[in-house]
């Protein structure tokens, strides 16, 4: 089914009495798949509203996201948080949709400054699991009470209701970047940099690891502003090893996830403090690791079937698996209190139990 309105999705979901599969561009999806009739939110496109000089910009959820981005570029403008492409990580082909990106709150290297996508996101509609129609935020930013349903449907993998249409906060581009890279570093002594770099009053918008590759610093703005602050941080930087200007533009790939594209072996990303990640790495085993938003991000690419959890044992952060089918559920299960929260939330927003059944356990 592709509804192509707001008012033809209410229709169907007020009829439907059977499990529904929600799906945009169907790019970003994963768990194990929930059973049931596809929903495809690619019918409800276009843009309502972008106004730049108020920053501001509203789509239908199934606008596909690379419209919106030239939308924007060709104001100088650009969506704050960066959202990645997982389109080479997960082997899928297919047009990824804005209301997908919200769907699993998709966020870059950019959000250690700017805020995950939920942060930009300043209002929602959407169809809840009875057919109503549900509005909630506005076009401008401002205080919310009683429940924020816009940051609650941001990352809910569509299991509370039908994302119809979206508002953003925007940005402009910057007029210049510059990355730093620091060389030869290992996993404690890179995140020590990243640390150093985040901690320092130069408004950094990116710090990764790569092993292998190298620790890159990035920031961004006017000209003579970036000029100032990449001298600064070099300084900063100088005192973990030799200090160069990165030519090339290492972000999308870092963002993408692209050294791990095409290569054997589940994808695991780890939320954790990043002052513990270099030891979790090292049991985790991995063949292969990244590291984001100073070490708080790590992508991780293991054997086939490896149960990363059991591997790891407890520690403070999450882990989901992101690619693959082994080694226990995909989503980290939930606190006993956060459980009881998560089902009545589902139970009021999706009383018929219709949307992404299953999807997160």
């Amino acid at each position: 089914m592709r509804p192509v309105d707001e008012a033809e999705l209410a229709e169907v979901v007020r009829g439907a009495n059977a499990p529904l599969v929600l799906r945009g561009g169907g790019t970003r999806g994963i768990g194990v798949p929930a059973a049931g009739e596809v929903l495809e939110t690619g019918g409800l496109s276009g843009v309502r509203l972008y106004e730049p000089g108020a920053l501001t910009l509203v789509v239908g959820a199934g606008t596909p996201l690379a419209e919106v981005e030239a939308l924007l570029a060709a104001e100088g403008q650009r969506l704050p948080f960066d959202p990645p492409d997982m389109r080479g990580l997960l082997g899928r082909d297919g047009v990824s949709t804005v209301g997908g990106v919200v769907a699993v709150n998709a966020s870059g290297p950019r959000r250690v400054q700017a805020g995950a996508c939920r942060d930009s996101l300043i209002g929602v509609r959407f169809v809840d699991g009875k057919g109503t129609v549900v509005r909630n935020g506005g076009r401008v930013m401002k205080n919310v009470t009683g429940i924020d349903l816009v940051k609650l449907m941001a990352g809910s993998h569509g299991t509370l209701g039908v994302l119809t249409e979206v508002a953003f906060k925007v940005l402009p581009a910057p007029e210049a970047v510059a990355t730093l890279c620091v060389e030869g570093l290992d996993d404690a002594r890179a995140v020590a940099a990243m640390a150093a770099a985040l901690g320092s009053p130069y408004d950094v918008t990116g710090a990764a690891h790569w092993p292998g590759r190298g620790t890159f610093v990035r920031v961004e703005g006017f000209a003579a502003s970036v000029r100032y602050r990449a001298a600064e941080l070099a300084r900063v930087l100088g005192r973990f090893g030799a200090v160069t200007e990165e030519d090339g533009n290492v972000w999308p790939a870092l963002r993408d996830v692209m050294p791990f594209h095409g290569a054997a072996g589940d994808v695991w990303r780890l939320s954790v403090k990043p002052s513990e990640a270099p030891a979790l790495v090292a049991k985790a085993g991995a063949e292969a690791v990244l590291y984001d938003w100073g070490g708080g991000l790590v992508w991780l690419r293991v054997a086939e079937g490896t149960d990363l959890r059991a591997r790891l044992g407890v520690f403070d952060g999450h882990a989901t698996r992101v690619r693959g089918q082994g080694g226990g559920p995909a989503f980290p299960p939930e606190p006993a209190a956060v459980a009881v929260i998560s089902a009545g939330l589902r139970a009021k927003f999706d009383p018929k139990g219709l949307f992404n059944q299953g999807l997160m356990g």
